[in-house]
Protein backbone atom coordinates (compact mmCIF):
# COMPACT_ATOMS: atom_id res chain seq x y z
CA UNK A 1 0.00 0.00 0.00
CA UNK A 2 1.04 3.45 -0.41
CA UNK A 3 2.04 6.93 2.02
CA UNK A 4 -0.92 9.36 1.99
CA UNK A 5 -0.36 12.96 2.92
CA UNK A 6 -3.55 14.07 4.42
CA UNK A 7 -4.42 17.52 5.20
CA UNK A 8 -7.21 19.22 7.35
CA UNK A 9 -8.08 22.72 7.55
CA UNK A 10 -9.66 24.99 10.16
CA UNK A 11 -13.20 24.35 9.39
CA UNK A 12 -12.54 20.33 9.77
CA UNK A 13 -11.10 20.52 13.19
CA UNK A 14 -13.26 23.40 14.52
CA UNK A 15 -14.06 21.23 17.90
CA UNK A 16 -14.38 17.88 19.47
CA UNK A 17 -17.12 16.07 17.31
CA UNK A 18 -15.30 17.58 14.00
CA UNK A 19 -11.53 16.57 15.55
CA UNK A 20 -12.89 12.82 16.01
CA UNK A 21 -14.60 12.94 12.02
CA UNK A 22 -11.20 13.88 11.19
CA UNK A 23 -10.09 11.04 13.43
CA UNK A 24 -11.94 8.81 11.72
CA UNK A 25 -10.80 9.70 8.29
CA UNK A 26 -7.29 9.38 9.31
CA UNK A 27 -7.94 5.25 11.00
CA UNK A 28 -10.20 4.48 8.15
CA UNK A 29 -7.08 5.73 5.81
CA UNK A 30 -4.97 3.31 8.11
CA UNK A 31 -6.96 0.77 8.24
CA UNK A 32 -6.57 0.10 4.52
CA UNK A 33 -3.03 -0.45 5.00
CA UNK A 34 -1.80 2.79 3.86
CA UNK A 35 1.13 5.10 6.20
CA UNK A 36 -0.57 8.21 7.08
CA UNK A 37 0.94 11.48 7.47
CA UNK A 38 -1.45 14.49 8.95
CA UNK A 39 -1.45 17.98 8.37
CA UNK A 40 -3.66 20.33 10.31
CA UNK A 41 -4.46 23.69 10.74
CA UNK A 42 -5.51 25.29 13.83
CA UNK A 43 -9.18 24.97 14.84
CA UNK A 44 -11.85 26.94 13.63
CA UNK A 45 -11.08 31.00 14.01
CA UNK A 46 -8.33 29.95 16.84
CA UNK A 47 -5.71 32.42 14.27
CA UNK A 48 -7.50 35.67 14.66
CA UNK A 49 -8.30 34.95 18.40
CA UNK A 50 -4.49 34.76 18.90
CA UNK A 51 -3.80 37.79 16.70
CA UNK A 52 -6.57 39.66 18.90
CA UNK A 53 -4.96 38.65 22.20
CA UNK A 54 -1.56 39.86 20.89
CA UNK A 55 -3.07 43.16 19.74
CA UNK A 56 -4.83 44.11 23.72
CA UNK A 57 -1.17 43.67 24.77
CA UNK A 58 1.09 45.13 22.05
CA UNK A 59 -0.62 46.06 18.18
CA UNK A 60 3.13 47.04 17.20
CA UNK A 61 4.58 43.00 18.62
CA UNK A 62 7.99 41.99 16.27
CA UNK A 63 6.75 39.66 13.41
CA UNK A 64 8.89 36.95 15.50
CA UNK A 65 7.08 37.21 18.83
CA UNK A 66 3.85 36.91 16.11
CA UNK A 67 5.09 33.51 14.87
CA UNK A 68 6.30 32.10 18.28
CA UNK A 69 2.58 33.11 19.47
CA UNK A 70 0.14 31.75 16.22
CA UNK A 71 2.30 28.47 15.96
CA UNK A 72 0.77 27.26 19.20
CA UNK A 73 -2.67 27.33 17.53
CA UNK A 74 -1.99 24.00 14.99
CA UNK A 75 -0.22 22.19 17.75
CA UNK A 76 -3.36 22.49 20.16
CA UNK A 77 -5.30 20.65 17.18
CA UNK A 78 -3.03 18.17 16.46
CA UNK A 79 -2.21 17.26 20.28
CA UNK A 80 -6.07 16.96 20.23
CA UNK A 81 -6.36 14.96 17.35
CA UNK A 82 -3.75 12.65 18.09
CA UNK A 83 -5.61 11.80 21.55
CA UNK A 84 -8.87 11.31 19.42
CA UNK A 85 -7.03 8.34 17.32
CA UNK A 86 -4.95 7.38 20.51
CA UNK A 87 -8.51 6.82 22.00
CA UNK A 88 -9.57 4.81 19.20
CA UNK A 89 -6.67 2.69 19.82
CA UNK A 90 -4.33 3.37 17.08
CA UNK A 91 -0.50 4.12 17.45
CA UNK A 92 -0.05 7.77 16.82
CA UNK A 93 2.39 10.87 17.17
CA UNK A 94 1.70 14.36 16.96
CA UNK A 95 4.84 16.66 15.56
CA UNK A 96 5.59 20.45 15.54
CA UNK A 97 7.02 21.61 12.27
CA UNK A 98 10.61 21.64 13.52
CA UNK A 99 10.33 18.07 14.71
CA UNK A 100 8.60 17.17 11.46
CA UNK A 101 12.18 18.65 10.00
CA UNK A 102 10.64 21.78 8.07
CA UNK A 103 13.21 24.54 7.91
CA UNK A 104 12.72 27.67 6.54
CA UNK A 105 14.21 31.01 5.79
CA UNK A 106 14.20 33.92 8.07
CA UNK A 107 11.09 35.86 7.30
CA UNK A 108 8.84 35.74 9.84
CA UNK A 109 4.57 35.76 9.25
CA UNK A 110 5.46 34.72 5.52
CA UNK A 111 8.55 32.60 5.85
CA UNK A 112 9.03 30.35 3.01
CA UNK A 113 10.16 26.36 2.88
CA UNK A 114 13.74 25.59 1.86
CA UNK A 115 13.97 22.22 2.40
CA UNK A 116 12.35 19.27 4.56
CA UNK A 117 14.27 16.83 6.86
CA UNK A 118 11.76 13.96 7.35
CA UNK A 119 13.96 11.79 9.47
CA UNK A 120 11.81 11.75 12.05
CA UNK A 121 8.73 11.70 10.33
CA UNK A 122 10.23 7.92 8.42
CA UNK A 123 11.28 6.72 11.72
CA UNK A 124 8.19 7.31 13.27
CA UNK A 125 5.77 5.79 9.64
CA UNK A 126 8.54 2.61 10.36
CA UNK A 127 7.34 2.04 13.84
CA UNK A 128 3.22 1.86 11.93
CA UNK A 129 2.61 5.19 13.70
CA UNK A 130 -0.14 7.84 12.23
CA UNK A 131 2.03 11.13 11.98
CA UNK A 132 0.14 14.23 12.86
CA UNK A 133 2.04 17.35 11.97
CA UNK A 134 1.45 20.90 13.07
CA UNK A 135 0.72 23.15 9.76
CA UNK A 136 1.90 26.62 8.55
CA UNK A 137 4.91 26.72 10.45
CA UNK A 138 8.98 25.71 10.46
CA UNK A 139 11.65 26.65 12.01
CA UNK A 140 14.77 28.97 10.72
CA UNK A 141 18.56 28.75 10.91
CA UNK A 142 18.57 30.64 14.17
CA UNK A 143 15.79 27.44 15.75
CA UNK A 144 13.82 30.44 15.86
CA UNK A 145 9.67 29.11 14.65
CA UNK A 146 8.54 30.64 11.77
CA UNK A 147 5.31 30.59 10.08
CA UNK A 148 3.97 30.49 6.40
CA UNK A 149 1.34 33.04 5.84
CA UNK A 150 -2.06 32.45 5.48
CA UNK A 151 -2.85 28.82 4.13
CA UNK A 152 0.37 28.01 4.84
CA UNK A 153 -1.08 24.39 6.25
CA UNK A 154 -1.46 23.64 1.94
CA UNK A 155 2.09 24.17 1.18
CA UNK A 156 3.20 22.35 4.69
CA UNK A 157 0.97 19.15 3.35
CA UNK A 158 2.70 19.42 -0.25
CA UNK A 159 5.91 20.08 1.06
CA UNK A 160 5.46 17.05 3.29
CA UNK A 161 4.20 14.98 -0.02
CA UNK A 162 7.35 15.88 -2.25
CA UNK A 163 9.84 15.37 0.76
CA UNK A 164 8.38 11.79 1.45
CA UNK A 165 7.55 11.02 -2.39
CA UNK A 166 3.98 10.51 -1.19
CA UNK A 167 1.85 8.66 -3.59
CA UNK A 168 -1.00 11.14 -3.03
CA UNK A 169 -1.47 14.40 -0.79
CA UNK A 170 -5.20 15.20 0.07
CA UNK A 171 -6.31 18.33 0.97
CA UNK A 172 -9.85 18.50 2.93
CA UNK A 173 -12.03 21.27 3.17
CA UNK A 174 -15.22 22.09 3.28
CA UNK A 175 -16.50 21.65 -0.11
CA UNK A 176 -16.17 19.09 -2.17
CA UNK A 177 -13.73 20.02 -4.18
CA UNK A 178 -12.97 22.94 -7.03
CA UNK A 179 -15.55 24.32 -8.36
CA UNK A 180 -16.43 26.94 -11.43
CA UNK A 181 -16.85 29.60 -8.53
CA UNK A 182 -17.57 29.81 -5.00
CA UNK A 183 -20.41 27.67 -4.31
CA UNK A 184 -20.90 29.20 -0.68
CA UNK A 185 -21.93 32.53 -2.76
CA UNK A 186 -22.25 31.59 -6.52
CA UNK A 187 -25.62 30.25 -7.48
CA UNK A 188 -25.26 27.59 -10.47
CA UNK A 189 -21.67 26.74 -9.37
CA UNK A 190 -20.46 23.23 -10.50
CA UNK A 191 -17.80 20.82 -9.05
CA UNK A 192 -14.77 20.12 -11.51
CA UNK A 193 -13.63 16.63 -11.74
CA UNK A 194 -10.26 17.48 -12.62
CA UNK A 195 -8.26 21.26 -13.04
CA UNK A 196 -4.84 21.51 -14.45
CA UNK A 197 -1.99 22.84 -12.36
CA UNK A 198 -1.29 26.06 -13.94
CA UNK A 199 -5.24 26.74 -13.70
CA UNK A 200 -5.71 25.64 -10.53
CA UNK A 201 -2.57 28.29 -9.53
CA UNK A 202 -3.84 31.52 -11.46
CA UNK A 203 -7.35 30.87 -9.49
CA UNK A 204 -5.76 30.72 -6.29
CA UNK A 205 -3.86 33.57 -6.85
CA UNK A 206 -6.95 35.62 -8.50
CA UNK A 207 -8.23 35.13 -5.16
CA UNK A 208 -10.28 31.29 -4.98
CA UNK A 209 -9.58 30.26 -1.04
CA UNK A 210 -10.00 26.61 -1.62
CA UNK A 211 -6.17 26.37 -2.01
CA UNK A 212 -3.01 28.34 -1.13
CA UNK A 213 -0.99 29.36 -4.30
CA UNK A 214 2.15 28.57 -3.00
CA UNK A 215 1.04 24.95 -2.42
CA UNK A 216 0.02 24.65 -6.29
CA UNK A 217 2.81 26.23 -7.42
CA UNK A 218 5.23 23.51 -5.07
CA UNK A 219 2.90 20.73 -6.25
CA UNK A 220 3.56 21.36 -10.09
CA UNK A 221 7.20 21.53 -9.49
CA UNK A 222 7.13 18.11 -7.65
CA UNK A 223 4.75 16.67 -9.61
CA UNK A 224 2.99 16.18 -6.60
CA UNK A 225 -0.54 13.87 -6.99
CA UNK A 226 -3.04 16.06 -5.37
CA UNK A 227 -6.33 15.92 -4.55
CA UNK A 228 -9.54 18.26 -3.09
CA UNK A 229 -11.81 16.82 -1.47
CA UNK A 230 -14.67 17.35 1.89
CA UNK A 231 -13.98 16.45 5.51
CA UNK A 232 -17.61 16.32 5.57
CA UNK A 233 -19.33 14.56 2.48
CA UNK A 234 -17.12 11.92 1.81
CA UNK A 235 -17.89 12.22 -1.93
CA UNK A 236 -14.77 12.45 -4.46
CA UNK A 237 -12.87 15.39 -4.87
CA UNK A 238 -11.18 17.06 -7.41
CA UNK A 239 -7.99 15.95 -9.00
CA UNK A 240 -5.20 18.78 -9.82
CA UNK A 241 -2.54 17.46 -12.16
CA UNK A 242 -0.51 18.95 -14.99
CA UNK A 243 -2.68 17.53 -18.17
CA UNK A 244 -6.72 16.82 -17.53
CA UNK A 245 -8.64 15.04 -20.14
CA UNK A 246 -11.03 17.95 -21.32
CA UNK A 247 -8.55 21.11 -21.70
CA UNK A 248 -9.81 21.63 -25.21
CA UNK A 249 -13.69 21.17 -24.33
CA UNK A 250 -13.83 23.29 -21.56
CA UNK A 251 -12.49 26.78 -22.41
CA UNK A 252 -13.04 28.71 -19.25
CA UNK A 253 -12.61 26.41 -15.68
CA UNK A 254 -13.45 28.74 -13.09
CA UNK A 255 -14.19 32.27 -12.41
CA UNK A 256 -12.54 33.83 -9.10
CA UNK A 257 -12.95 37.42 -7.11
CA UNK A 258 -10.60 39.31 -5.16
CA UNK A 259 -11.62 42.11 -2.92
CA UNK A 260 -8.22 42.56 -1.56
CA UNK A 261 -7.09 45.27 -4.57
CA UNK A 262 -5.72 48.75 -4.31
CA UNK A 263 -5.51 50.78 -7.07
CA UNK A 264 -2.71 53.50 -7.63
CA UNK A 265 -2.72 55.85 -10.04
CA UNK A 266 -0.14 58.00 -10.49
CA UNK A 267 -1.17 60.71 -12.72
CA UNK A 268 1.08 63.86 -14.87
CA UNK A 269 3.67 61.72 -14.86
CA UNK A 270 7.04 62.78 -17.39
CA UNK A 271 6.43 61.06 -20.76
CA UNK A 272 10.11 60.13 -21.16
CA UNK A 273 11.79 56.66 -21.78
CA UNK A 274 12.71 54.40 -18.51
CA UNK A 275 9.86 55.88 -16.06
CA UNK A 276 8.11 52.90 -15.62
CA UNK A 277 11.44 51.44 -14.57
CA UNK A 278 11.67 53.96 -12.14
CA UNK A 279 8.61 53.56 -10.44
CA UNK A 280 8.44 49.39 -10.31
CA UNK A 281 11.93 48.94 -9.80
CA UNK A 282 11.17 51.26 -6.55
CA UNK A 283 8.35 48.75 -5.80
CA UNK A 284 10.02 46.13 -6.26
CA UNK A 285 12.83 46.79 -3.88
CA UNK A 286 10.68 46.76 -0.93
CA UNK A 287 9.02 43.94 -2.09
CA UNK A 288 5.94 45.30 -3.02
CA UNK A 289 4.10 43.09 -5.48
CA UNK A 290 2.46 44.85 -8.46
CA UNK A 291 -0.65 43.07 -10.41
CA UNK A 292 -2.73 44.67 -13.19
CA UNK A 293 -0.95 47.44 -14.89
CA UNK A 294 -2.61 50.18 -17.38
CA UNK A 295 -0.50 52.85 -18.82
CA UNK A 296 -1.69 56.01 -20.97
CA UNK A 297 -0.25 56.90 -24.51
CA UNK A 298 0.08 60.19 -23.15
CA UNK A 299 -1.30 63.94 -23.57
CA UNK A 300 1.64 66.32 -24.52
CA UNK A 301 4.41 65.53 -22.77
CA UNK A 302 2.76 63.67 -19.72
CA UNK A 303 1.05 60.33 -19.33
CA UNK A 304 -0.77 58.44 -16.76
CA UNK A 305 -0.01 54.86 -15.29
CA UNK A 306 -2.28 52.99 -12.99
CA UNK A 307 -1.48 49.50 -11.18
CA UNK A 308 -2.66 46.99 -8.08
CA UNK A 309 -1.16 46.37 -5.52
CA UNK A 310 -2.79 44.26 -1.67
CA UNK A 311 -4.60 46.54 0.26
CA UNK A 312 -1.88 45.52 3.03
CA UNK A 313 0.63 47.24 0.59
CA UNK A 314 -1.29 50.56 -0.60
CA UNK A 315 0.16 53.04 2.68
CA UNK A 316 3.98 51.53 2.03
CA UNK A 317 3.67 51.81 -1.91
CA UNK A 318 1.93 55.74 -1.67
CA UNK A 319 3.93 56.69 0.78
CA UNK A 320 7.02 55.23 -0.87
CA UNK A 321 5.96 56.95 -4.12
CA UNK A 322 5.52 60.10 -2.20
CA UNK A 323 8.66 60.43 -0.84
CA UNK A 324 9.96 59.82 -4.38
CA UNK A 325 8.02 62.50 -6.52
CA UNK A 326 10.70 64.74 -7.27
CA UNK A 327 12.13 61.87 -8.62
CA UNK A 328 9.80 60.36 -10.88
CA UNK A 329 8.01 63.58 -12.05
CA UNK A 330 4.22 63.25 -11.31
CA UNK A 331 1.52 65.44 -10.47
CA UNK A 332 -0.07 63.74 -7.99
CA UNK A 333 -1.39 60.00 -6.94
CA UNK A 334 -4.59 58.59 -6.76
CA UNK A 335 -5.93 56.07 -4.33
CA UNK A 336 -8.77 53.53 -4.23
CA UNK A 337 -9.70 50.27 -2.55
CA UNK A 338 -12.91 50.50 -2.82
CA UNK A 339 -12.71 48.17 -5.84
CA UNK A 340 -12.62 43.98 -6.44
CA UNK A 341 -10.53 41.94 -9.33
CA UNK A 342 -12.95 39.39 -11.07
CA UNK A 343 -10.80 36.50 -13.67
CA UNK A 344 -11.87 34.05 -15.48
CA UNK A 345 -9.29 31.05 -16.04
CA UNK A 346 -8.95 28.16 -18.64
CA UNK A 347 -6.11 26.39 -20.52
CA UNK A 348 -8.76 25.88 -23.27
CA UNK A 349 -8.90 29.83 -23.53
CA UNK A 350 -5.55 30.63 -25.99
CA UNK A 351 -6.91 28.66 -29.05
CA UNK A 352 -10.24 30.07 -28.88
CA UNK A 353 -10.91 33.60 -29.60
CA UNK A 354 -13.97 35.55 -27.82
CA UNK A 355 -13.76 33.77 -24.57
CA UNK A 356 -12.97 37.77 -22.99
CA UNK A 357 -15.50 39.43 -25.62
CA UNK A 358 -18.18 37.44 -23.98
CA UNK A 359 -16.85 38.08 -20.33
CA UNK A 360 -17.38 41.77 -21.62
CA UNK A 361 -20.97 40.99 -22.93
CA UNK A 362 -21.79 39.52 -19.51
CA UNK A 363 -20.73 42.72 -17.27
CA UNK A 364 -22.34 45.08 -19.72
CA UNK A 365 -25.69 43.29 -19.61
CA UNK A 366 -25.24 43.37 -15.94
CA UNK A 367 -24.48 47.26 -16.38
CA UNK A 368 -21.21 46.87 -14.34
CA UNK A 369 -17.95 48.96 -15.35
CA UNK A 370 -14.96 47.75 -16.50
CA UNK A 371 -12.09 49.62 -15.07
CA UNK A 372 -9.24 48.11 -15.81
CA UNK A 373 -8.47 44.91 -17.90
CA UNK A 374 -5.69 42.43 -17.55
CA UNK A 375 -4.51 39.15 -19.62
CA UNK A 376 -2.52 36.50 -20.39
CA UNK A 377 -2.61 32.92 -21.78
CA UNK A 378 -4.96 31.50 -18.94
CA UNK A 379 -6.90 34.09 -17.57
CA UNK A 380 -8.91 37.68 -18.33
CA UNK A 381 -8.65 39.87 -14.94
CA UNK A 382 -11.05 43.11 -14.96
CA UNK A 383 -11.33 45.55 -12.17
CA UNK A 384 -14.55 46.70 -11.14
CA UNK A 385 -16.25 48.87 -8.27
CA UNK A 386 -16.46 46.58 -4.94
CA UNK A 387 -19.65 46.86 -4.64
CA UNK A 388 -20.18 45.13 -8.29
CA UNK A 389 -17.87 42.35 -7.52
CA UNK A 390 -20.69 39.58 -6.35
CA UNK A 391 -23.32 40.81 -9.33
CA UNK A 392 -19.97 40.02 -11.90
CA UNK A 393 -19.08 37.02 -10.55
CA UNK A 394 -22.55 35.58 -10.69
CA UNK A 395 -23.31 37.04 -14.24
CA UNK A 396 -19.82 35.76 -15.50
CA UNK A 397 -20.41 32.31 -14.22
CA UNK A 398 -24.27 32.35 -15.69
CA UNK A 399 -22.81 33.63 -19.15
CA UNK A 400 -20.27 30.47 -19.45
CA UNK A 401 -21.83 27.91 -17.23
CA UNK A 402 -25.55 28.61 -17.03
CA UNK A 403 -26.03 29.76 -20.70
CA UNK A 404 -23.51 27.56 -22.47
CA UNK A 405 -23.10 24.49 -20.08
CA UNK A 406 -19.58 24.66 -19.35
CA UNK A 407 -18.48 24.80 -22.96
CA UNK A 408 -17.42 28.28 -23.97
Amino acid sequence: MGLIVQKFGGSSVADADKIRNVARIITETYRRGHSVVAVLSAQGDTTDDLIAKAAEINPNGSKREMDMLLSTGEQISCSLCAMAIEAMGYPVISLTGWQAGVRTNSSYSNARIKRVAPERILAELDKKCIVIVTGFQGINKYDDITTLGRGGSDTSAVALAASLHADLCQIYTDVDGVYTADPRHVEGAKKLDEITFDEMLELATLGAQVLHNRSVEMAKRYNVNLEVLSSFSGNPGTKVKEVVKNVEKTHVSGVAKDKDVARLALVGLDDTPGIAFKIFSLLAKAKINVDIILQSIGRGDTKDISFTVTKSDKDEAKRLLEENKAYLGFDHIDVSDDIAKVSIVGAGMINNPGVASLMFEALYNAGININMISTSEIKVSVLVDADDADRAVQAIHNKFFSEFGGNV
